[in-house]
């Protein structure tokens, strides 16, 4: 039975449906749940991103006092969630598709083309420390990594860019070259103008990355 036919949703799929913001989330293995945790977190720093919600009041029978509490939607896993353990994961909806997500008037075949699985190539996740399943602990440490990320990371920065003047001479040497050979047929090489006469000399410019 799916999320429209079970009675604790029907109505709220429909229509009370909402946005939990986040910058990443934990999630843990099936069976290991958050004794090996690790957190999940956009690899391009598209931060903050929505995961699909529905809401509603529950009543506290206790004390007769209404609650309002949200659930996060799940859908099946994808390679980053399968590595780390889990068979599900929760809805990430595109930004494109919040606005429509939260208008009542949405028509449902539409709602339910969204709760896919999102591109494990956007994510990555890393190990933290099960300390974190401790509701008396608090703190930025708790995010700390304890071991490798799933995916690898590159970075690519321009580090130098090479001029080359010249058949593999080099630009001074280019120019005493042309003040030489123009100087003999009457033209002369002004170093205040910067350039060399056209028919003198080539160039190219490129970028080295690491």
């Amino acid at each position: 039975m799916g999320i429209l036919d079970k009675p604790m949703f029907r109505k709220a799929i429909r229509s009370q449906r909402c946005l939990v913001v986040a910058d990443a989330f934990i999630e843990g293995p099936e069976r290991e749940k958050l004794s090996k945790p690790y957190v999940i977190y956009p690899r391009e720093g598209t931060r903050p991103f929505a995961l699909a919600g529905i809401w509603d009041d529950w009543c506290d029978p206790s004390s007769g006092e209404y609650i309002r509490s949200f659930a996060i939607l799940t859908t099946v896993s994808n390679s980053l969630t399968q590595a780390i353990g889990h068979q599900r994961a929760p809805v990430i909806l595109n930004p494109d598709k919040e606005r429509e997500w939260l208008d009542p008037n949405t028509p449902l075949g539409d709602i339910t083309s969204m709760l896919r699985t999102w591109d494990a190539r956007q994510f990555n996740a890393y190990p933290i420390s099960p300390i974190i399943r401790d509701p008396r602990c608090n703190g930025s440490h708790l995010l700390e990594p304890v071991g490798q990320r799933i995916w690898p990371e590159f970075t690519h920065e321009i580090h130098s860019t090479l001029e080359v003047f010249g058949m593999g001479e080099s630009q001074s040497r280019s120019r005493r070259a042309a003040e030489v050979s123009d100087t003999s047929r009457g033209v002369r090489y002004d170093s205040s103008q910067g350039t060399l006469p056209r028919h003198n000399t080539w160039g190219h410019q490129g970028s080295l990355f690491e």
